[in-house]
């Protein structure tokens, strides 16, 4: 429990400060005023304050009390603190549309910045399977290529003819080729040509045909690594995008994991090592950064949604509408975190829930 506390805590700090600081920095750097850039939540506990350029003080670097995340406060957005005043021309709501665009946006930025950083890191120091050859590294027991003779090393060069040179172009033609019969391979192995040739029947648990290979695993170099990740975080960018349609279009079953199941995955992640833990932030981030640019009110997104109306009719829609809008937005977000957190007890803890239910329900019917 203390291990999955601890973890969580770093996981949402590293995450929540590296949004919030994109917010920051393009607001420094656009010439906004920051009342405050807090680390953590909750009381104030230390703070160090700057001059503005009107000579007047605000605060610009504080420390809460509870080490969970930390936020950043603009000025001239609603936000103002007793004796806070907000510099003319320097609050959020006077700036052109394009700087309050890119302060919004780089939040989010922010995030996708570290998951692509974070994912670099690992596949110089730890590695990856490689998903730009085709080369095996490893076979899953029972699977057709288990039967039709396929080795660990061996480098498939075509399916039914048609040269691949990258696993997921190989994966997306074998399974075209499944549907029609069996599949030929040519395969590439000790300096040899093979063919082997083998049916891809649909399996039940996933829907569609595996042959059952893996990719080769390799470590790479700095300057590979960074070219890399960004494929990576590319896929993974693809692969949670059509995740979320599924789940809205009712396509697919998709589990929605809250603060505690993320406590729990990220204290899982720690106990396994470094490199999973790295992996596992670098996901965190990476699903933080674009659930924020969904346009949905009191999220990034459905801030920077508002602006569209006013490039459009060239003025302004009025603050208290989108004001409330953004409440309604977060009250539905804080209902929603509310059923998660339940749906999360009830996966961890159901059984023992369900034992002291019937506990009390028997001490009332006896």
């Amino acid at each position: 429990m203390l291990v999955s506390f601890i973890s969580f805590v770093i996981v949402i700090g590293i995450c929540v400060l590296a949004h919030e600081y994109g917010h920051y920095i393009t607001a420094r750097l656009l010439g906004v005023q920051v009342h405050e850039f807090a680390f953590g939540m909750g009381p104030l506990v230390s703070q160090v304050k700057k001059a503005g350029p009107d000579g007047r003080t605000y605060m610009l670097w504080s420390w809460r009390l509870f080490p969970i995340g930390g936020f950043c406060r603009l000025a001239g957005m609603g936000e103002e603190d007793d004796g806070e005043t907000v510099i003319p021309s320097m609050g959020f709501n006077e700036q052109p549309v394009w700087k309050r665009f890119f302060i919004l946006l780089n939040g989010s930025l922010f995030n996708i910045v570290l998951a692509f950083l974070l994912t670099a890191v690992f596949l110089w120091g730890h590695g990856g399977q490689d998903m730009y050859d085709t080369k095996i590294g490893s076979m899953m027991e029972g699977y057709p290529a288990q039967h039709a003779g396929f080795q660990i090393g061996d480098r498939v060069t075509a399916v039914n003819g048609e040269p691949v040179s990258e696993w997921r172009e190989m994966s997306n033609s074998l399974r075209a080729a499944a549907l029609k019969g069996d599949v030929v391979f040519t395969v590439e192995r000790n300096g040899r040509a093979l063919t082997l040739t083998t049916p891809i029947p649909p399996r039940k648990e996933h829907g569609y045909p595996m042959l059952g290979i893996t990719p080769a695993f390799r470590r790479y170099a700095a300057w590979e690594a960074l070219t890399n990740a960004a494929g990576y975080i590319w896929n993974m960018t693809k692969l949670m995008l059509k995740g979320i349609w599924d789940w809205l279009s009712r396509k697919q079953e998709v589990d929605v994991t809250g603060p505690i199941g993320i406590a729990s995955m990220s204290g899982q992640a720690m106990r396994e090592g470094a490199w999973s833990f790295i992996t596992f932030l670098a996901l965190i981030t990476l699903n933080l950064g674009l659930l924020n640019l969904f346009p949905f009110p009191a999220l990034d997104g459905g801030r920077i949604a508002f602006l569209i109306p006013e490039v459009l009719l060239r003025r302004r829609l009025p603050e208290r509408l989108e004001n409330w809008v953004n409440a309604a937005g977060l009250v539905v977000l804080l209902l929603l975190m509310v059923v998660v957190t339940g749906m999360d007890l009830s996966n961890l803890y159901g059984e023992r829930i369900e034992q002291i239910r019937s506990f009390f329900v028997s001490l009332f019917v006896d």
